[in-house]
């Protein structure tokens, strides 16, 4: 017997590894895709505090480290003001959203009425439509009610989101109905049983469902791109399409304003990662 346990070990090649596992060949691929994902900003990080590369006499001007392109950027435009449109507009979507797609997702996962289950599919449903194909009609729905122009036609088409209802929904059919039952024994309508036992329970998915809202209405061009032409309302990524246009060249004072606005929703992200993770965990998707 020992014979062949030393046969085996000769047979074995000396110095052979063990293939990697599942998980570690997973762990790589994140990895890798993470640096891939993380160089475009960290470029964009470098060359916004960088000088713009000029040729001199046939020479090639290295490029060098400065602050002045965010100087430029908010002294030369009103950047300021983009980034507080930005910002109060995708707050007040972002309240008013979770606010209403709570309360929407409540009754459907909840209430019993006719057609509840129609009403669902057909919200659901309008996840397959395609933002183009409805801004035409919005463009014209929104100028026959007067609000081109406006903070409120900015903000109050923006407010609808299937998706929000939907993983609101699911969330609350998962929720245990004893809390429920046992506050609407104790004399407790939907409207208290919603306010203060599902809203209190729901923080986790909402804590996420507020950041999905708000970088998505920060990052919106399109919308705000059709129905604004007045300059105060400017969001800041129409701001920096106009430095775009304005200074093709001058790639610098983009990048620098690039960097302004991806600042804020990188820290939230950081900041709110945790709860991010935990509404996924939770959501009661099947």
């Amino acid at each position: 017997m020992a014979s062949d346990t030393m046969a085996t070990r000769a047979s074995t090649p000396a110095g052979r590894r063990r293939p990697l596992s599942p998980r570690a060949g997973l762990t790589v691929l994140a990895v890798v895709v993470s640096a891939i994902s993380v160089l475009p900003v960290l470029w964009m990080l470098s060359s916004s505090f960088k000088t713009r590369s000029t040729v001199t006499d046939g020479n090639l001007i290295p490029r060098e480290f400065t602050v002045d392109n965010f100087v430029y950027v908010f002294t030369e435009v009103p950047f300021a003001r983009y980034l507080w449109n930005s910002f109060f507009i995708s707050a007040m979507i972002t309240a008013a959203a979770l606010f209403f797609h709570s309360m929407a997702a409540y009754a459907l996962a909840r209430l019993r009425f006719p057609g509840r289950e129609k009403l669902f599919g057909a919200i659901f449903a309008t996840l397959l439509v395609t933002a183009p194909v409805v801004l035409i009609p919005l463009f014209l729905v929104a100028r026959e009610l007067g609000l081109l122009d406006s903070y409120a036609g900015l903000i109050i088409p923006a407010i609808f989101n299937a998706f929000g209802i939907f993983l609101l929904r699911q969330f609350y059919l998962g929720l245990p109905r004893e809390l429920e039952e046992a506050a609407i024994v104790d004399g407790c309508g939907h409207w208290r049983v919603y306010w203060n036992i599902v809203l209190p329970m729901s923080r986790p998915i909402l804590s996420a469902l507020a950041i999905f809202f708000f970088l998505a209405n920060w990052n919106a061009f399109v919308w705000p791109l059709v129905a604004t032409n007045d300059q105060d309302l400017t969001v800041v990524q129409l701001g920096i399409a106009s430095f775009t246009t304005q200074y093709a060249s001058n790639w610098n004072y983009i990048l620098a304003a690039a960097t302004v606005a991806a600042l804020p929703m990188l820290l939230l992200f950081f900041v709110f990662q945790r709860q991010i993770v935990e509404s996924v965990k939770t959501s009661g998707l099947k």
